[in-house]
C-alpha cells in the first residue's frame, strides 16, 4: 500500500500540545522563538507564554502549540502538570555542556518515569551553533544512553541550532508527527516487529478487505483498500512495486491470489521501518480504531442499560451468529474449541476476553480443557449481562458485520413487577452468600462439573460461574452464579442498588455446623432488610450444603421451625462431594422465573440456644 492521497482523517485530535523542558539555559525558549519565526531578541525571556505555529507548517495541517516551561524549584507543580498533560514532550539539553548528559539520565528521564508520562517524547540537543569552539556531545553518545530508558517513548533525538536556525523546524515537526501517528502502540522498533494488538487488528481489517475469502488479497481488494483510506487509487505499477518488496523480504508473502496476510503483516513492518507510520495509522483509524487500537465509540453500541431496573441479552440474531463462529473455529470437529481454536477466534481483538477475571474458567469445559457450545454461549451470556457494550465489541472484532443495536435486546427486569412471571427474560443472575467454608465455592464449581476438591480454599474475591440449564418443560435457561465472599457482604450492601443486578438470591451453610446455620440467618436478614429498604426485594432459596455429613440437630430443627414460621421453601439438602444437587440448579431458575412466588419479607434474625 502507499500512503499517498488524501489521509484528512489521520487522527481525532484537534490540537497538539507540545511541552518543552530542560535545565534552565538549555535554549528551550530560543528554539521556540526560532521555530515560530521570530528573531531572537538580545535578553529571551526565561519562559514564553503558550506559543501557536501556523498550520501551513505541518502536513497534517493539526494546530500546535508549543507549552514553555521553568525548571525552577517553584514552579515544579506547574511543570508537572503540563509533562502530565502534554500530547508529546520535547527535553532539551546544551550540546555545548558535557554536564548535560549527566542531567538528562539522572534527573529528566528518570523524572519522566515518575510521571508515568506516555507520550512520545523528542531529546533534542540545543546550541550546535556552539560545536565549533567548544566540546560537542554527538548523537552517536547519545542515542545508546537514551536506549536504556524503555519506560519512556523516546521517538527521536536530534540536534539544533536555534541561533542557526539549523534543524529548528524538524523537532517540533517530529513532535506532532509522534503525537499523531505515535510508534510505541503499533511497533517494537528493537525487535523490528508490528506489536500483537496491532497485528490483531490488521488481520481484521485485511479479513474484511478480503472479499472472496482466498486467503489473498487480489489487486481489486488491494486498490479498494487504498481508496477507501487515501481517497486515491494505486497506478498498476505501483501495486507490482508493491508486491515486488514484500516478496523480497517475505517470499510466501505474496501468491498467486494477491498478497497474503503474512505478507500484508510484513508490508505494515517495512512502512514503520522506512519511517513511516501514518500509513497504517490512517488505515486504522479509517477503520475505527482509536488510539489504544480498540474500536472507537462511535462504532460501537451506545449505552443500553439506562436504568438499574434493565438487563440486556444476546437476541437469537446474535447467537446464531455465535453458533456459526463456533462451528467455523471448531476445526478438528470434536465439538468443542481448545486453546488454540479459541486463540484464533479471539485472533482479530485486541486480546481474548476471557483470559482473565470474571470470565475465565466461568463455564463448563470437558476433561482436556476444552469449551463446549453450551460453555461457549454462555460465557457470551455472561458478558452481555455485566459488561454489554464490551459484548458487542468483541462480536464486531470476531465478525459480527450486522447493526449492532441488532446483537442484543434490553430487559426488563423481573423487580419491576413482583407479581408477574418472567417469560422473556432466558439469563438470571444468582447472588450466592453465605459464611465461610460453607461450600459456596464447591456449589458454583459443581455447576460447571468441576470435581470436588477435600482441599479447602479460602475465596477472598468475588467469583463466577455460568451455565445453561435445562428446565423440565424443555426450555432451556442460563444461570450466573455470583458467589459473594462473607467478607464482602458488609461493602456490597452499602451501595443502595447493590441488588439491582440480582434475580435470586441463594443462601448456602453447612447443614453439619450450627455456628454455620446461625451466621446464614444473620445474612439472610441483612440481605432481605436491604432488599425491602431500597426496592430492590429478591426471592431467595436457601442450600443446605455437606449433605453426607451428619446434619446438627439443631440447626435442622430451627431451619425446619423457620419454613413453617415464614412459609418458605425448606432448605434444599445437596452434597457436592456425592455430587448430589436435588435439582438445586432447575429450583433456581424456576424460582427466578416466577419471583412472585419466591419473596418473602425481613427474616428475624434469632439466636439458637
Amino acid at each position: 500500500m502507499a500512503g499517498g492521497g488524501s489521509a484528512s482523517n489521520s487522527s481525532s485530535m484537534t490540537g497538539v500540545r507540545i511541552v518543552v523542558a530542560g535545565d534552565h539555559g538549555t535554549g528551550k525558549s530560543s528554539l521556540i522563538l526560532a521555530t515560530a519565526g521570530e528573531s531572537l531578541p538580545t535578553n529571551v525571556p526565561s519562559v514564553l507564554p503558550p506559543t501557536r505555529l501556523p498550520v501551513d507548517m505541518f502536513p497534517d495541517r493539526v494546530p500546535v502549540t508549543i507549552i514553555d516551561t521553568s525548571s525552577s524549584l517553584e514552579n515544579k507543580d506547574k511543570l508537572d502538570d503540563e509533562l502530565k498533560s502534554a500530547d508529546a514532550v520535547v527535553i532539551t539539553y546544551a550540546c555545548d555542556k558535557t554536564s548535560a548528559l549527566a542531567r538528562l539520565t539522572t534527573f529528566w528521564l528518570p523524572e519522566l518515569i515518575r510521571l508515568e508520562v506516555k507520550v512520545p517524547v523528542i531529546v533534542a540537543g540545543c546550541k550546535l551553533d556552539l560545536a565549533d569552539f567548544k566540546q560537542v556531545i554527538g548523537l552517536e553518545t547519545v542515542m545508546p544512553i537514551m536506549k536504556q530508558f524503555r519506560e519512556i517513548d523516546i521517538d527521536t533525538c536530534i540536534e539544533c541550532s536555534a541561533y542557526k536556525r539549523l534543524r529548528i523546524a524538524e523537532v517540533f515537526n517530529y513532535a506532532q508527527k509522534a503525537a499523531l501517528y505515535p510508534i510505541a502502540p503499533l511497533f517494537d522498533l528493537e525487535a523490528r516487529t508490528l506489536k500483537p494488538r496491532c497485528m490483531r487488528a490488521l488481520k481484521r481489517i485485511f479479513i474484511i478487505c478480503d472479499h472472496d475469502k482466498d486467503g489473498a488479497l487480489s489487486d481489486a481488494e488491494l486498490n479498494g483498500l487504498q481508496v477507501k483510506c487515501f481517497n486515491a487509487p494505486l497506478q498498476p505499477s505501483e501495486i507490482v512495486g508493491i508486491k515486488r518488496v514484500v516478496q523480497e523480504k517475505l517470499p510466501a508473502g505474496v501468491n498467486e491470489n494477491g498478497l497474503t496476510l503474512a505478507g500484508y503483516l510484513s508490508l505494515h513492518a517495512i512502512f514503520f521501518v522506512k519511517g513511516s507510520p501514518e500509513t497504517t495509522w490512517t488505515i486504522l483509524r479509517k477503520h475505527g480504531y482509536n488510539n489504544d487500537i480498540r474500536l472507537s465509540e462511535d462504532h460501537l453500541l451506545p449505552l443500553v442499560i439506562r436504568t438499574n431496573h434493565q438487563s440486556a441479552q444476546l437476541t437469537s440474531e446474535a447467537v446464531e451468529f455465535l453458533r456459526g463462529v463456533f462451528t467455523l473455529f471448531d476445526t478438528d470437529g470434536d465439538g468443542a474449541l481448545n486453546a488454540d481454536e479459541l486463540d484464533d477466534l479471539f485472533s482479530t481483538a485486541p486480546e481474548s476476553p476471557w483470559r482473565e477475571p470474571p470470565y475465565v474458567n466461568a463455564a463448563e469445559k470437558n476433561e482436556i480443557g476444552g469449551l463446549s457450545l453450551n460453555g461457549f454461549l454462555s460465557e457470551w451470556a455472561l458478558m452481555s449481562v455485566l459488561d454489554p457494550v464490551l459484548c458487542v465489541e468483541n462480536l464486531i472484532y470476531i465478525g459480527y458485520v450486522a447493526d449492532p443495536s441488532s446483537a442484543l435486546r434490553v430487559m426488563q427486569k423481573r423487580c419491576v413487577d413482583h407479581t408477574e412471571q418472567n417469560i422473556e427474560q432466558n439469563v438470571f443472575q444468582c447472588f450466592v452468600f453465605g459464611p465461610k467454608e460453607a461450600g459456596k465455592s464447591s456449589f458454583l464449581h459443581s455447576f460447571v462439573g468441576r470435581p470436588f476438591s477435600e482441599v479447602y480454599m479460602p475465596t477472598t474475591k468475588e467469583q463466577y460461574t455460568v451455565n445453561i440449564v435445562d428446565q423440565h418443560d424443555g426450555t432451556k435457561r442460563i444461570l450466573i452464579l455470583r458467589e459473594i465472599p462473607e467478607d464482602a457482604v458488609e461493602n456490597l450492601l452499602i451501595q443502595k442498588d447493590a441488588l439491582a443486578a440480582c434475580d435470586i438470591a441463594v443462601f448456602v451453610y453447612d447443614s453439619s455446623n450450627k455456628s454455620s446455620w446461625i451466621r446464614t440467618i444473620e445474612l439472610l436478614g441483612q440481605v432481605t432488610s436491604h432488599g425491602e429498604s431500597t426496592g430492590y426485594e429478591v426471592p431467595y432459596i436457601i442450600v443446605a450444603a455437606k449433605g453426607d455429613l451428619e446434619p446438627n440437630p439443631t440447626a435442622l430443627q430451627d431451619s425446619t421451625r423457620l419454613s413453617q414460621d415464614k412459609g418458605i421453601e425448606a432448605p434444599v439438602p445437596i452434597s457436592t462431594r456425592l455430587g448430589d444437587f436435588t435439582n438445586v440448579y432447575k429450583r433456581i431458575v424456576r424460582a427466578a422465573e416466577h419471583p412472585h412466588l419466591s419473596i418473602h419479607r425481613e427474616v428475624e434474625v434469632r439466636r439458637i440456644n
